[in-house]
């Protein structure tokens, strides 16, 4: 298994289990994803929504963890001055191990995001290989901040 392999497990599996805290918890805290398949995210994603739990983004949310944004309401989910947000084109791997973009894939994924924050990704060229990244000043304008 490699080593981002583990790390995305590790990571899904603390956030699954802070799911699965009791109600005081209150919150699933992103601390840093690289992100990875899209179904574990969107698993993941959807049990959070339907608990009702609160999401801070305090650390590296890239690639599919932003999913976030298009499965759990905006008015719960914040960040911290840490967050930084990483959104690419879908990409898949064929059996040969080559990667090949997917843009239907990415079509849907631009779409399901909020609006501001689709708009952001617009005026920066779309979804393509190249990682854009958002945070500071620009993050804090779409999300409230939160510690």
């Amino acid at each position: 298994m490699a080593r981002t392999t583990i790390w995305n497990a590790v990571l899904l599996a603390a956030m699954l289990c802070a799911i699965a805290a009791p109600r005081a918890q209150a919150e699933v805290r992103i601390l840093g994803s690289r992100g990875g398949q899209v179904g574990p995210f969107l698993d993941l994603f959807e049990r959070v929504r339907d608990s009702g739990e609160r999401v801070v983004i305090d650390g590296p949310c890239l690639s599919a963890c932003t999913l976030v944004l298009s499965m759990v309401p905006s008015s719960r989910i914040c960040m911290t001055r840490r967050a930084v947000l990483g959104f690419h084109a879908a990409r898949s791997m064929d059996r040969r191990g080559r990667m090949y973009a997917e843009p239907e894939a990415s079509a849907l994924v631009l779409q399901a995001y909020p609006a501001g924050v689709r708009d952001w990704i617009v005026r920066r060229g779309g979804l393509t290989s190249h990682l854009l990244l958002l945070r500071g000043r620009e993050l804090a304008a779409l999300y409230p901040t939160c510690r």
